[in-house]
């Protein structure tokens, strides 16, 4: 009777020392969730961020049909100046006669020599010139080099001493700022009256003079 042959399985090969080697197992990160993770982040920094609004001043110009020349004597006129080193300066009725004056410069500016004018000083000025006269009428010039942030400085000091001004004059009558704009409490409002004007070669020289009037000071 023949024998059957049994089949012995191979033995893998071994390495030093008789050992088999560790078999390497290989690992695999899954990046879906944090991909998920990154999307849901990204999608909310995006709702939630406040973008930059583009700043605009809005001024509510009359049409050109409406508009008329209006005569105002020099002794209500008061004439702001803008040079090209955004320097104010300010007179009343004729600059021959009364010289404009120099606005003094921010305290933190004084050291680098840089120029800016104080807020408080400005809106004091014109606030005192439309106390004292009722019916003052501003110009402002402004030179061609000198910063619209210059012009914007003024343009928000005129808006914001129109609304304090009405403000303190609807809270001493008793009633709403929005009051003011009705028949019989139309006398009380406040309206600044202002024009821009083009900066010419005499208004040059008339800044010239005032920093020659106004050399030892402050600029």
């Amino acid at each position: 009777m023949a024998g059957a042959a049994v089949s012995q399985p191979e033995r893998g090969d071994k390495g030093k020392g008789g050992r088999r080697p560790k078999r390497r197992i290989s690992i695999r990160i899954d990046m879906t969730p944090m991909v998920d993770i990154v999307m849901l982040l990204l999608i909310f920094y995006m709702v939630t961020t406040v973008f930059s609004m583009p700043q605009a001043m809005e001024i509510n110009l009359p049409p050109v049909e409406d508009t008329e020349q209006v005569e105002v004597k020099e002794s209500n006129l008061l004439t702001v100046r803008i040079d090209d080193e955004n320097r104010f300066f300010w007179n009343i009725g004729n600059p021959a006669t009364n010289l404009p004056q120099l606005l003094p410069s921010m305290k933190s500016y004084a050291d680098t020599g840089a120029y800016r004018v104080q807020s408080d000083t400005l809106r004091t000025v014109l606030k005192n010139l439309n106390f004292e006269n009722p019916k003052l009428n501003t110009l402002i010039l402004v030179h061609s080099d000198a910063r619209y942030s210059a012009m914007v400085d003024i343009l928000d000091e005129i808006d914001l001493l129109e609304r304090s001004w009405n403000a303190a004059t609807a809270e001493r009558l008793g009633v709403e700022v929005d009051d003011l704009n009705k028949p019989e409490y139309k006398s009380e409002k406040f309206s600044y009256r202002y024009a821009m004007g083009e900066w010419e070669d005499k208004d040059d020289r008339i800044v010239a003079a005032a920093l020659q009037a106004a050399v030892g000071g402050e600029i």
